[in-house]
């Protein structure tokens, strides 16, 4: 006989998921109702306006994909790229790479940018590379590069994107609710995240958005999108404005509700403050890591104050710190990826797990296990710093 599955509680400060906020956890509990239920047509019209809320936009095309980050960025490719579309791709870490994949798949003609990974995406390089294609389709890139840490200059890179013609694509799976965005201001067209960063919720959806010009550009396509379940002309049969919803999958109704609550406490809170908030917090553990002698990869400029990147001497035995962490504290860090992987741990604050208890927890932790793996720490320092840190704030 199998018992049922119970998972040992972590704190969870990788690169995502995040930990989840128990109102979340019970929202997921509540009784299961029909996709097509009247009361739930209702939560999808709430969710549809707290999600142009943190995407700071009035895009009528703004839903919850019923899948996973991932699956935003091909809902993105996927409806605006048709075959022989060129489309410049800027990378600079994992997720510009998956760019290219995307744009591949449906036939279109990649033009890369590469930027050294740990960079934040240089805007000169992007401006040269669109003179020299002005039959390009669209910019796409990514504004908090998970694999790295680096946020790149959204606006700036629209701008760019606006100023020859193209959509910009822009990849915020990290990003929204942790720093700065403003889909409407900074112009962008097409914006893909996902709900277990720094929503805080459970993973399973990605919300995304687009303007009214890549919108036209999804219905104005000469070929059928080559995906039936991300094809945006059918789903918004389903997610559209009118009351009357036309069928097009079985939503993931609980997981939907997660979401929903996830989306008040946002709002709850206010969206400039959890920007604050998480700047707070990465201010102050940037502090305490920096009392253990270590360093960050991304310059301050251009760190995500919610996804750390912190470099490490090559003495220290990358698998066995995480380790030890995970088994004796709970505690779920990230290894690099990449070209990074085996120099660097990717340390969350994001959402909910961006408190003061849980810097301090980490901090305090990892002096303890590099103590133990023989490259001495003093714990007292880093916690010191990091309250000293607070303390200013």
């Amino acid at each position: 006989m199998t018992d049922s599955f119970h998972p040992p509680l972590r704190t969870l400060m990788g690169p995502g998921p995040s930990d989840v906020n128990p109102r979340i956890l019970e929202a997921l509990s509540r009784p299961t109702i029909g996709h097509l239920d009247p009361e739930f047509i209702k939560l999808m019209d709430e969710i549809k306006g707290l999600l142009q809320y943190v995407f700071q936009t009035k895009n009528e095309l703004t839903l919850p994909v019923s899948a996973p980050g991932s699956a935003g960025m091909e809902t993105v490719f996927v409806n605006l790229l048709e075959p022989g579309d060129k489309v410049v791709i800027c990378q600079n870490g994992v997720f510009g790479g998956r760019m290219r994949e995307n744009a591949i798949r449906c036939g279109a003609v990649p033009v890369m940018i590469e930027d050294d990974w740990g960079k934040t995406i240089d805007c000169n390089k992007v401006e040269e590379t669109l003179k020299q294609n002005p039959d390009a389709k669209a910019l796409a890139f990514v504004h908090a590069e998970t694999s790295t840490g680096a946020r790149s200059d959204v606006a700036q890179l629209c701008e760019l994107a606006k100023k020859y013609g193209c959509l910009s694509i822009v990849d915020s799976v990290t990003g929204l609710a942790g720093i700065e965005l403003y889909v409407d201001k900074w112009g962008i067209d097409a914006i893909y995240s996902g709900t277990q960063k720094c929503l805080s919720c459970v993973p399973g959806l990605s919300p995304v958005s687009f303007s009214e010009q890549a919108a036209e550009v999804i219905r104005q396509r000469k070929t059928q999108v080559q995906s039936w379940f991300l094809d945006l002309n059918l789903v918004m049969g389903y997610w559209g404005g009118d009351s009357k919803r036309a069928y097009h999958h079985t939503a993931p109704v609980n997981s939907l509700y997660a979401l929903h609550e996830s989306l008040v406490i946002v709002k709850e809170e206010g969206l400039e403050n959890s920007w604050v908030r998480h700047a707070r917090n990465h201010a102050a553990f940037a502090a305490g890591i920096e009392a253990l002698g270590l360093g960050f990869v991304v310059d301050k400029e251009f760190r995500l104050p919610q996804l750390n990147t912190v470099s490490f001497p090559s003495t220290i035995d990358d698998a066995a710190l995480r380790n030890a962490l995970l088994s004796e504290y709970d505690l779920e860090i990230g290894s690099g990826l990449g070209s990074l992987a085996g120099k660097v741990w990717r340390i969350g604050l994001m959402g909910f797990a961006s408190n003061q208890r849980n810097v301090l927890f980490c901090l305090s932790a990892l002096a303890n296990v590099l103590s133990s793996l023989g490259h001495p720490c003093d714990a007292g320092s880093a916690v010191a710093a990091a309250n000293a840190s607070y303390g200013k704030s």
